[in-house]
């Protein structure tokens, strides 16, 4: 049978974190494994953990500069399993997440689902992301617009062996990967929502329309530095 890997960077997590693993513990088998590398948390986030006595849940801390991009790589190099999601740690999985993914992975190297937009009281703000955002594959449009999303995303353990290390100066992991598969692999959306994505003010990564945007110069850098990470690392 096929295993996953969950794998969460948390980071002052303390209001979020446990209604996210409750959400996620129900869909996982034994064997399955919950990656938590922690960036050095400054609140209860490695206590509320410990309280899940679950030996599925593996806390680390980031092995890397602090910040998003290597506290993911750090728990994706940790990861053990046939198949990755990606996790934030303040969203909530709905119910069939996991068997809906899974059943799309058997056929491709990478799955995004759509998802509900949601304040912290899971109260809905939008009840399609991919709606608001124009999500669709298709390397070009998604430089000039990410639709990788990577609390949506899971994909095969062979995605690693390309996307990792990451480069120093992208922007983000997930549009790093997402853009990747489409060179390399094959992509599927799913329009169907599978998780709640809250969006609470403090969230470590800004999305879209939903919060204001770095500056055009910004925008700009980050997807020529972006380009010329996908070339030197196809050239290797």
């Amino acid at each position: 049978m096929k295993r996953i890997s969950v794998c969460i960077a948390s980071y002052n997590g303390q209001p979020y974190i446990a209604r996210q693993i409750e959400s996620i513990l129900p869909q996982l088998d034994l064997e399955d494994e919950i990656i938590v590398s922690d960036d050095f948390s400054t609140d209860e986030t490695k206590k509320i953990l410990a309280r899940f006595r679950d030996r599925r849940i593996k806390v680390l801390n980031n092995a890397g500069p602090k910040g998003p991009l290597s506290n993911f790589q750090t728990a994706l190099e940790q990861a053990t399993n046939d198949f990755i999601f990606l996790c934030d740690q303040d969203d909530v999985w709905l119910p069939e997440k996991v068997h809906k993914m899974l059943a799309f992975l058997e056929h491709y190297d990478l799955v995004i689902s759509d998802c509900k937009i949601v304040n912290n009281s899971l109260k809905e703000i939008s009840p399609s992301f991919f709606k608001l955002r124009g999500s669709h594959k298709g390397l070009l449009r998604n430089i000039y617009k990410n639709s990788y999303i990577g609390c949506c995303m899971a994909f095969r353990r062979e995605v690693l062996l390309y996307a990792l290390p990451f480069p120093a100066y992208i922007h983000m992991h997930d549009w790093w990967i997402g853009l990747l598969v489409e060179m390399k692999g094959k992509v599927f959306f799913y329009n169907d929502p599978l998780i709640l994505y809250v969006r609470h003010g403090n969230n470590a990564s800004p999305t879209g329309e939903l919060e204001i945007s770095a500056n055009w110069l910004a925008r700009l850098f980050n997807r020529v530095v972006l380009v010329f990470s996908l070339v030197m690392r196809l050239l290797k």
